[in-house]
């Protein structure tokens, strides 16, 4: 698919990777909606894209609220990047007990859910519009994490959500394989997000060297690059793909 003058949607889209997808999106000339929690960082992202780029606040666990911001995202849409995510790290029982059903609870309705909350509202769009010269109505790209199929200690709940973004992506792309509508995964392994951004760098330094090749970490708009390939390939659809420079992940 062509991005020149589509619209899209990027979930997560103030910071980390979901702005990198929304810069890439803008500068390859789509007009593009950035929904997330962060007014601030939102807003001001939008800002700096111009070109129609435009803010809405937007929770995408909760059905109300996801369901009014694609309402404000006027015109056929044919992207959506699902982006949005939250990560904690707690073992299954602590010196404290059991971890908090919660805190559990949160991180699969925030990842998992709101990852399928976005895609049933996007493609519920896509499917009005007409094909293009692939037979594509849309494209789908969402986020899981190298965590799905190598989760570290006190991750249980961060790679059941993200297990489950990977499980969904054939099935729903099967699903709307009639409709003309592509469905892929990213699942990247460390990359510099603002998660990471708040370790010391020796810290992050340590990361980074744990990757096979290149030996640090990744940048958003590699993650990004790939999203942009996703919706160009006309081939690529209900494929996870990992993007970890051949990293496996220890225990710990």
């Amino acid at each position: 698919m062509n991005i020149q003058g589509k619209t899209a949607v990027v979930t997560g889209a103030a910071s980390g990777l979901g702005a990198a997808c929304a810069r890439m999106l803008a500068s390859n000339g789509a007009r593009v909606f950035l929904f997330d929690v962060n007014e601030g960082l939102g807003a001001a992202l939008a800002t700096e894209l111009g070109g129609g780029a435009r803010f809405v606040k937007a929770d995408v666990s909760d059905a109300d609220s996801l369901k009014a911001a694609y309402e404000q995202a006027d015109g056929p849409l044919s992207i959506a990047i699902q982006c949005a995510g939250i990560g904690v790290s707690r073992r299954t029982v602590n010196k404290e007990g059991p971890m908090d059903l919660e805190q559990f609870s949160k991180v699969i309705r925030v990842n998992l859910i709101g990852t399928f909350n976005s895609i049933r509202l996007a493609a519920a769009r896509m499917s009005t519009n007409e094909k293009d010269e692939n037979g594509d109505r849309g494209v789908l790209v969402n986020t899981a994490s190298i965590a799905a199929y190598d989760g570290q200690i006190g991750q249980a709940a961060y790679s059941a959500s993200k297990g489950g973004v990977v499980g969904l992506t054939l099935p729903v792309a099967r699903d709307l394989s009639g409709i003309g509508i592509r469905v892929c995964t990213i699942a990247p392994g460390i990359f510099d997000t603002p998660l990471l951004g708040s370790l010391p760098e020796d810290v992050r330094a340590s990361l980074g060297a744990q990757v096979p090749h290149p030996s640090r970490l990744g940048q958003p708009s590699e993650f990004a690059l790939l999203a942009k390939h996703i919706i160009e390939n006309p081939m690529l659809n209900g494929e996870t793909i990992r993007l970890d420079g051949a990293l496996r992940m220890a225990p710990k």
